[in-house]
């Protein structure tokens, strides 16, 4: 064999073992690919998960499932207390645009059953306007709370429904939150558990530039689409809110300074130290719609 075949000869082999390596390096990066892809997508559901508050089953993306607020690890003061409340009361909330005039309502058969027994809004249209004013007597004193047909109509509907028919009667506020960023009271169950709801569900009603703030009344949820019968009242700060959960009302400043006193008292950690049963009990006796 002359020198000149045998240098040929190796050179085919070493560019045989350089594809064979580049081949292998490729198949190596496509499988590293597809598995960051997969841990992305569950991190990514766990996220949602753990985002806040959701009905019929889903407890919140907080915590256990509670249909409900984002859950927080933000500080908060000793025992956990919060570190301070935001005084302000939030700007009242508008939408860029106009909803029309009346819009169409739909409420599904949720996968869970009623945590206690209520019939579901009739489907249909409804008027995207107008305010209604509901009393809560509680525990801690009367909450007053004012619904906004602009804001969220289906979901006024279905919460004047709710309390049309006792829902919220005999329940508590099973959450509480006093990390900074995310300062709610969570309330709706009547399990009590955190993933109760009235066995159906309806849609979102937000938009993008929706922000969450003192005094604000908003729906918690297991995902998209998922309003139940839970909401909850921002109390303090809610900066770390996006805008996923459907504000439909608000409450005044002195029903705030009441929800101030059970903040201060602290709560029971379940989801971390600034997240779980209010120290201080919130329980609804009865919800009324005024006439």
């Amino acid at each position: 064999m002359s020198k000149r075949t045998h240098e040929q000869q190796l050179a085919a082999r070493k560019a045989k073992r350089q594809a064979e390596r580049q081949a292998e390096q490729a198949r190596q990066r496509r499988n590293l690919a597809i598995t960051v892809t997969a841990v992305v997508a569950v991190v990514a559901v766990l996220v949602g998960v753990f985002v806040i508050f959701a009905p019929e089953g889903n407890d919140t993306p907080a915590a256990n499932s509670d249909p409900s607020t984002p859950a927080t690890d933000a500080p908060a003061g000793p025992d956990g207390k919060p570190k301070s409340i935001p005084t302000a009361l939030a700007a009242p909330l508008k939408r860029p645009a106009p909803l029309p005039a009346e819009v169409d309502c739909t409420y599904k058969k949720g996968a869970e059953p009623a945590s206690k027994k209520v019939d579901p809004p009739a489907d249909g249209k409804v008027k995207s306007s107008g305010t209604s004013k509901v009393s809560l007597n509680t525990s801690i004193g009367d909450l007053q709370v004012t619904l906004d047909s602009a804001l969220a109509p289906c979901t006024v509907k279905s919460f004047l429904n709710l309390v049309g028919q006792k829902y919220f009667d005999n329940t508590s506020c099973h959450r509480l939150t006093v990390g900074e960023g995310l300062q709610v009271l969570q309330c709706g169950d009547p399990s009590g558990s955190g993933s109760g709801g009235p066995g159906y569900s309806f849609a979102d009603e937000v938009y993008p530039t929706l922000k969450y703030g003192r005094g604000i009344l908003a729906m918690a949820n297991s995902g998209p689409n998922t309003n139940g019968s839970q909401f909850f009242v921002v109390y303090g700060d809610a900066s770390g809110l996006g805008p996923q959960y459907t504000a439909f009302g608000t409450l005044d400043e002195p029903s705030l300074k009441l929800i101030d006193k059970v903040a201060q008292a602290g709560v029971k950690p379940q989801n971390g130290p600034t997240d779980g049963a209010p120290i201080t009990p919130v329980k609804i006796n009865t919800a009324t719609a005024a006439a």
